[in-house]
């Protein structure tokens, strides 16, 4: 058995996450801002633990990551506030990442979404810039650090019924649908196998099981 934080731990994927990890034995923090979510979080057999990463200092998020394996990123602002977008989607997550190094977790799994990049090409005019510059700034410093990280990047998330089928590396132009269900399991199976720190993988909805999709 691993402990395992999740960070965002009301959000869709990581509902989803936490039911996974938590039949697989796993020991499950989930990290929730708002306390009335902690029936939904305890649910699905994680244990919720009240903490506001927005303002949450590096030494808060360090102790609260203290004794934990593996911290997944799954927070977002939710978008439609570009200062809160780059408070939580690039500041927070920077912190929480600063934090897992001084925490000594060592393994950083970061839910982006495909196409994340410097180069992303959104229009500074358009509503998705802020979210598509916070992410591109979060990815690249998680990148920088010390940590085991794996970047994940589902394509556009759907609540469709999870398959356990995707295809990694999604040709442009096709659809590029991805289940919240099928983007916990790939979490799942990256924490289950080392050899993916390293590694951006970008996926989508598809044909291949998970782990044959993810051998590099």
């Amino acid at each position: 058995m691993t402990r395992i934080a999740i960070i965002g731990g009301h959000g869709k994927v990581a509902l989803h996450l936490s039911a996974l990890l938590t039949e697989e034995g796993h020991s499950v923090t989930s990290f929730i801002r708002n306390p009335d979510h902690a029936g939904d979080v305890a649910g699905t057999g994680a244990t919720p633990s009240v903490l506001d990463v927005e303002n949450a200092t590096t030494a808060a998020l360090a102790e609260a990551l203290k004794g934990h394996d593996a911290v997944v990123w799954s927070a977002g602002a939710g978008g439609g506030n570009p200062s809160r977008t780059y408070a939580v989607d690039r500041d927070a997550a920077i912190r929480s990442m600063d934090a897992a190094s001084d925490a000594k977790v060592g393994r950083y799994v970061m839910v982006s979404y495909l196409g994340a990049a410097k180069d992303h090409g959104v229009p500074a005019d358009h509503s998705f810039f802020a979210y598509a510059e916070a992410k591109a700034a979060a990815d690249e410093y998680l990148r920088g650090t010390g940590l085991a990280w794996t970047i994940l990047g589902p394509g556009t998330l759907t609540d469709k019924p999870g398959t356990g089928l995707i295809d990694v590396g999604p040709a442009p132009g096709g659809t590029r649908e991805t289940s919240r269900s099928n983007t916990a399991s790939v979490a799942v199976a990256v924490l289950d196998l080392p050899e993916t720190a390293g590694r951006t993988i970008e996926f989508c909805d598809g044909t291949l099981p998970i782990a044959a999709a993810l051998q590099p």
